[in-house]
Order: structure tokens, then C-alpha cells, then sequence
């Protein structure tokens, strides 16, 4: 099997050169035309000759994540599947709001989850395994692409939301921010970032040790531990005492933007209640939480909350100083939204 020529260093690739008889600067150009230009083939790179671009054919391969189905939602939202090179699928989101110039794009970072949130179609896939940090990459580029086609505008932000927990793919997520943050890369900002986790308090914290510069999401979704428990088995080992620590651990270590998304469910986190028990919880470092309506999936009983029940439960937030947004769901027509990305066809 060849090595895939994105899993190498510049620094190797350098001395592979070398070792060819080719002066060292061929690796900068490869690593450019790799993630300045994106490029998925040999063939693409132009100043190299034919016959250096055949060697690096011979040798080496290029994994890159191949356009499999793109679907389009009523509201502008884009889904699109992507099939990876040992045949796995995987799907990411753009998000468009124009009026904005907000483009968004939700990735994925491993094929199928291991946490089974009870909510999430992602959940109910097994886990297979972590996504490379060029697989990451690939689904930005693409989506970059995909948005100015569509809109006539690069992506503006980047959300680690889709298949799968960031942190328990730590290392190949970082690196996949550091290629796209990097000026040998796509060069965008780390705090148009957003990493979303169901909550791994130890990665939190090393996030926290290792100077993140990008912006921290905690799906919450409930604010007491009996009812989280209920829903995201990944509370009993990490409970929300252990959590808060942890976040804000990471906010006084990086001072970067921490926001809690609430899914809420009717009769179950909705209520006033649940609300003075989540203001509880935002009083101890500067946080925004973020109200999303529930989208169904298959063999779930949960009722989406009501939107005048959303609109009481935000106001009893915003009334005791938490900042709030209530984020109306997009792409459900075509299973896009939040929790629903499970590689339907």
C-alpha cells in the first residue's frame, strides 16, 4: 500500500527529494499545491516536470475524501456525503446565512460515534474509526469551494459539530487546525473556530494546557446529572461537577469564547425549572448558551419543545443576565440538522 504523501513532514519530504536528486524547494512546492491549492492528484502540479510527477505517483498516494452525494435544503442548507479511500462515508453541513455573510461549515471527525447520545442519529452508528487530519481538512476545502459556488463566498466559520467527538480524535483534530489556521495552509483565524464536545473533561482540560485558540461548545442539553445521565451516558464518568471545573479551567487559561448548546425537549428540559438550574451553571465564567430546537430521528420518542415554551425558557435566561440565542433548526428536510447526520440515503 503507498504511503499517503500527506501524512509526511515537509522536512521528510525534503530529504525524499534529495534522495531523487531533486533540490529541496520541490517539497515546499508539493506541500503547497497539498494545502494552499488543495490539490487531489499528482497531476495536478504543474511546475513539477511529467516525469517527477510519475515518481511521486509510483511512490506515494493522495487520500482524499471523494464527493459521493450533495443534497439541498429549502432553507439554502447543503448536505453533502462524502466517501473516504477504505470506502467509509462520511457528511458535512454548510450552513448559509447571506443576510450575515455568515458561511458555516459543521465537520465531521470520525466515521460513526461511540458515545450514544440518545437524541443523535450519529450515536445510534458505531464507531469506526477516527478521521486523518487531512480527511478534516479535505471536508473544509471542499466546502470552501462548494460555498462560493453557490454564494459567491469563502466559509467563515468552522464548526466541529458533525459525525463523531472531536476530542476523542484529539490529535488528528488539532492537527487538521493547525493546516487550516497555518499560513502554509488555508490561513483562517482559530477564533472562527469552534470545537463541540459531549463533554471529555480531561481532553478539555489538555485543550486548555496545550493553549487552544479556538472556541469552546459543550452539548449540554440538560443541567441536572439525573436527567443528563439519561440521555448522554458519557455524564456518569464525566458529571457536570467535573465539567464546570473543566471549563472553567479552559476559560481562565485561554480566555477563549465558551457557549453551551441546549437541545430542548418538551416536558423533559424545557421548563422553568430547568432553567433556573442552567442559570446556575452560567454564573461562574462568561458563557453563552445556545437553545436549539429538536430534530426527530428514527426510533426516538423525544417531542421537539414548543417554540412559545423555547421563547419562556429564554426569557427566564435572559432575564437573569445569561446570554442566550435560540437557533432555529436548518437542513431538516434533508436530515442536516443538529443530531441528525447518520448517512441516509
Amino acid at each position: 500500500m503507498k504511503t499517503d504523501v500527506r501524512k509526511i513532514s515537509q522536512t521528510e519530504l525534503e530529504e525524499i527529494f534529495k534522495g531523487m536528486g531533486e533540490p529541496k524547494f520541490r517539497a515546499k512546492q508539493v506541500y503547497e499545491w497539498l494545502w494552499k491549492k488543495g490539490a487531489h492528484s499528482f497531476e495536478e502540479m504543474t511546475n513539477l516536470s511529467k516525469s517527477l510527477r510519475g515518481k511521486l505517483e509510483d511512490g506515494f498516494a493522495i487520500n482524499a475524501i471523494q464527493e459521493d452525494k450533495v443534497q439541498f435544503s429549502s432553507d439554502g442548507t447543503i448536505k453533502t456525503r462524502y466517501r473516504l479511500h477504505d470506502g467509509h462515508l462520511i457528511e458535512s453541513v454548510l450552513i448559509p446565512v447571506p443576510v450575515d455573510k455568515r458561511f458555516t461549515v459543521c465537520v465531521s471527525s470520525q466515521v460513526g460515534c461511540s458515545l450514544t447520545c440518545s437524541f443523535c442519529a450519529t450515536g445510534r452508528m458505531k464507531r469506526v474509526r477516527n478521521l486523518d487530519a487531512s480527511e478534516i481538512f479535505d471536508q473544509v476545502w471542499m466546502v470552501n469551494k462548494q460555498a462560493n459556488e453557490h454564494f459567491g463566498h469563502d466559509l467563515t466559520n468552522i464548526v466541529y459539530m458533525g459525525m463523531g467527538e472531536p476530542l476523542l480524535a484529539y490529535k488528528n483534530v488539532m492537527e487538521s487546525i493547525d493546516l487550516i489556521t497555518s499560513d502554509k495552509g488555508l490561513n483562517m483565524s482559530a477564533k472562527r473556530i469552534t470545537i463541540s464536545t459531549a463533554g471529555i473533561a480531561k481532553m478539555i482540560r489538555k485543550m486548555a494546557d496545550d493553549n487552544s485558540k479556538v472556541n469552546l461548545a459543550l452539548s449540554l442539553h440538560a443541567a441536572d446529572d439525573e436527567k443528563r445521565n439519561r440521555i448522554m451516558p458519557i455524564n456518569e464518568q464525566n458529571n457536570l461537577a467535573t465539567l464546570m471545573d473543566a471549563m472553567e479551567y479552559y476559560y481562565r487559561q485561554t480566555r477563549n469564547r465558551i457557549s453551551y448548546e441546549y437541545i430542548a425537549f418538551q416536558g423533559f428540559n424545557d421548563q422553568i425549572e430547568d432553567a433556573k438550574k442552567l442559570a446556575k451553571l452560567c454564573r461562574r465564567f462568561p458563557v453563552r448558551v445556545n437553545i436549539i430546537e429538536y430534530n426527530p430521528i428514527d426510533g426516538a420518542t423525544f417531542v421537539k419543545s414548543p417554540e412559545d415554551q423555547i421563547d419562556r425558557f429564554a426569557k427566564y435566561l435572559t432575564d437573569h443576565d445569561v446570554l442566550v440565542t435560540v437557533r432555529r433548526s436548518r437542513g431538516k428536510d434533508i436530515d442536516a440538522a443538529c443530531g441528525q447526520l447518520a448517512n441516509k440515503d
